[in-house]
């Protein structure tokens, strides 16, 4: 076997580590799910608002935006292996910290282990594979940078299906049928970060850089691309309005979309409640609704990760404005008629909620090759990961509107989604340097 077969063989193992990483780290999305235990047990955010647990979910998406500007910064200096290791080694610890939070009962403990230590490991670790993978396959960025992230709208998946089965197994609930003596959560969250400990880590170590000038056998950079040596460097990029304009088109998608995320459990439990039996026992009742929001989380999540494949894949062949203009304008309409009242049901508010995840990942799925196809893939680690500073902003506007506006929230998405139609309608790539 020669070099090239060598190299090419390589690639797709290092894909196969960056789908196992993203997995582990997308399961952050599945967050309401532990939502209602820990205000049942602790009675955070009770009261007719839940800011108060609601903050941690806040912290958390700007932790990770932050972390992967960060992130990007270190992989382009120190090299994806290193970056991606202590990604897993902290999003572990973290996890295991938001454990020790629901045993003693502490909310600040909650927000530091699973808001500030998991989400600076889940962002170094989110980054690292999207800026590897992009310098490993040109002839594929679309395609394979929606194949990673894809993990991480799936790995909520596994979660919001499985953590609702652990959180009931281990809760104890006192005599009286209502008292909550121990939530589950604790012990669920102790699992999980062992197994983040173990597979973040252990996929990380086969992360490497491919030679410097090295590309695909047969492979031809196409001319719409700005190519490796004509690559920005982040100082360039910056001074450049094309840069500020993604920016603020992956800002108000990821907003919309995170909002409706934090609050999706609850949501769906609400529009279920018409459908259980009125002879039902409070215990199965609850069950019941927990069930049903975890089925909506889990659901929309595995389409949260097929769009970030499908969109992606679509960019290589139509463009990446073009699917943005598509996803941008379908996702406004539906949260107008969401919060007009026409979807009402919970068997629509999934099909809607899963459509509209689809979207919302093809949105992360989509924009790194946006941002490399317009400032190159020399630098991209640095390029882009400064862009999810966006996911940052996002972390705090979404889920801040969705907890404090709720009459309004629905509404106020539709109008970010209009706003980013706009920006992408007018977004021309950069002039070549020196032009």
């Amino acid at each position: 076997m020669n070099n090239t077969e060598n190299l090419e063989k390589k690639r797709w193992w290092i894909a196969i580590a960056a789908v196992i990483i993203q997995l582990c780290l997308g399961t952050v999305y599945a967050w309401s799910v532990f939502k209602i235990p820990l205000m049942k047990k602790h009675g955070w955010g009770t009261g007719g608002s839940d800011f108060e647990i609601q903050v941690t979910f806040m912290i958390l998406m700007l932790v990770i935006g932050c972390a992967a500007a960060f992130g990007g910064t270190l992989v382009d200096k120190k090299g994806p292996r290193f970056v991606a290791t202590i990604g897993g080694i902290l999003f572990g610890i973290g996890t295991l910290i938001a454990g020790l939070a629901d045993q003693f009962g502490n909310i600040w403990l909650l927000y530091f282990g699973f808001g500030f230590i998991a989400a600076l490991g889940n962002g170094f670790g989110y980054v690292t594979p999207i800026a590897t993978l992009i310098r490993w396959f040109p002839d594929k960025r679309g395609l394979v940078t929606g194949l990673a992230v894809m993990g991480f709208g799936g790995g909520a998946f596994f979660m919001g299906k499985i953590a609702p089965i652990m959180i009931n197994a281990f809760q104890k609930v006192g005599a009286d049928g209502t008292t909550i003596e121990a939530s589950g959560v604790s012990t669920t969250f102790y699992i999980w970060g062992v197994i983040f400990l173990i597979l973040v880590v252990g996929a990380a170590q086969l992360f490497k850089n491919p030679p410097q000038g090295w590309l695909p056998a047969g492979f031809t950079p196409s001319k719409t691309t700005v190519s490796a040596a004509q690559s920005f460097k982040f100082g360039e990029a910056v001074k450049t309005r094309q840069w500020w304009m993604l920016w603020g088109i992956l800002c108000l998608n990821v907003s919309a979309g995170l909002g409706l995320i934090s609050q999706l459990s609850p949501i769906a439990q609400d529009l279920y409640k018409p459908l259980l039996k009125p002879d039902l026992e409070q215990a199965a009742a609850l069950a019941a609704l927990a069930g049903a929001g975890g089925a909506v989380v889990a659901y929309s999540a595995i389409f949260n990760g097929l769009g970030r494949l499908f969109w992606a894949k679509i960019s290589d062949n139509i463009g990446r404005k073009a699917v943005f203009s598509i996803m941008l304008s379908t996702q406004a309409a539906l949260y107008l008629l969401v919060a007009l009242g026409f979807v009402s049901n919970y068997w629509l508010f999934l099909v809607v909620a899963c459509y509209l995840l689809a979207c919302y990942g093809g949105g992360f799925a989509t924009m790194p090759a946006f941002a490399a196809d317009s400032f190159g893939p020399a630098y991209i680690g640095k390029v882009y990961g400064f862009m999810l500073t966006a996911w940052s902003t996002a972390g705090l506007l979404g889920p801040l509107v969705f907890s404090t506006l709720k009459e309004q929230s629905l509404f106020i998405a539709s109008g970010l989604l209009i706003l980013g139609l706009l920006i992408t309608l007018a977004y021309k790539r950069p002039a070549p340097k020196g032009a």
